[in-house]
């Protein structure tokens, strides 16, 4: 993955052009483009790291709908679009929730939960269907950061680890960690799983642990995870674990977006063909949008970013074209300028 600076712990400040809420495929996109267009953004999101929920759902899962690729694997495209936005110097905020929206001369206020601000000219919406907020076991929430994750952006980060995991998006992940860990047992609550039925028989030809009808029912470590407790109808056994992955899924929905004024269709965001929302100066892009006949693909957030931006450039530079330049003219040097996003501080 290409060099991301977040100012995690600390924070969050910054005064930009667009500040963009959501870092998954559109976000990150509508950040590339800011750049492209002249313009500063700072990408916003509650997860620790970019990517929304491919990166969370299924970093490692073939993509086969991305315009250009054939085929990519789920982080390779967010890796490419961190790569193509690092130019243009984009700051990432991860890690926080941006709760609050206010009006400001020239734009617009954003406020997070660790009580930091974002000034920014205009607004790019960009949270997919919402705040993904993962389901967490009871026992593990001690654990998490040191041992319990609840998805696996990296599985060589698991490598030679005793690895447990359970929930209905754990499949994909046991069989992505199974050559690389020590050992990997996979937890379900019930005896059947929603996964793919072919990725069900190669889970079953693989040497993965299959434990099914039971649940993971205790953690135990000193500084970090080193064993769990799994019960299974009466029995209760034990087995090392140095890491647990709790796929269990997400919880979603607007959260605080739903208390800012915003006119709202079936728990998404109405815009215009601008992408432009009854807020002047605030859009939004992807999945969290809704208008007349829109098809939830990836491709389309992407034409929705360029859109959005493309709007905004025009009413935070009066007298730019709404066309942009034919990239290979505009930026003829740009992959050679500074490949370093800058601090996430302002």
């Amino acid at each position: 993955m290409p060099a991301v600076v977040s100012a995690v712990g600390r924070p969050a400040e910054a005064a930009v052009d667009i500040a963009v809420v959501g870092a998954g495929p559109a976000g990150l996109y509508s950040a590339y483009y800011a750049g492209f267009r002249g313009l500063s953004a700072v990408v916003v999101d509650a997860l620790d790291e970019p990517g929304g929920q491919v990166a969370a759902l299924y970093p490692e899962k073939l993509l086969y709908d991305v315009a250009g690729h054939p085929a990519l694997k789920g982080r390779q495209l967010i890796d490419n679009l961190l790569e193509q936005a690092a130019p243009f110097g984009t700051r990432y905020l991860l890690g926080r929730t941006v709760v609050g929206l206010a009006r400001r001369t020239g734009g617009w206020t954003l406020s997070t939960d660790d009580g930091g601000r974002v000034d920014a000219g205009a607004v790019v919406i960009a949270a997919g269907l919402g705040r993904f907020v993962p389901r967490r076991l009871p026992c593990s929430v001690p654990y998490e950061g040191r041992g319990v994750a609840y998805h696996v952006p990296r599985p060589e980060a698991h490598a030679e680890r005793d690895v447990v995991g359970g929930g209905d998006s754990a499949v994909d992940w046991a069989l992505a960690l199974a050559p690389l860990a020590r050992s990997t047992t996979l937890v379900h609550r019930r005896g059947a799983f929603r996964a793919h039925e072919y990725s069900v028989r190669q889970l079953y030809a693989s040497a993965v642990r299959v434990v099914t009808d039971a649940e993971v029912v205790a953690c135990h470590g000193t500084q970090r995870l080193e064993r769990v407790e799994i019960r299974r109808g009466d029995e209760v056994f034990a087995l090392p674990a140095q890491a647990l992955v709790a796929a269990l899924g997400f919880t979603s929905g607007l959260g605080p977006v739903a208390e800012w004024g915003i006119d709202l269709e079936h728990r998404r965001i109405r815009v215009d063909r601008s992408m432009s929302t009854n807020l002047p100066g605030v859009h939004a892009v992807g999945d969290v949008c809704a208008y007349p006949g829109r098809v939830p693909l990836i491709t389309v957030g992407f034409g929705e970013a360029g859109t959005a931006v493309n709007h905004t450039a025009v009413t935070l530079r009066p007298g730019v074209r709404l066309a942009p330049e034919h990239s290979s003219d505009a930026f003829p040097g740009a992959r050679d300028r500074a490949a370093v996003p800058s601090s996430s501080a302002a």
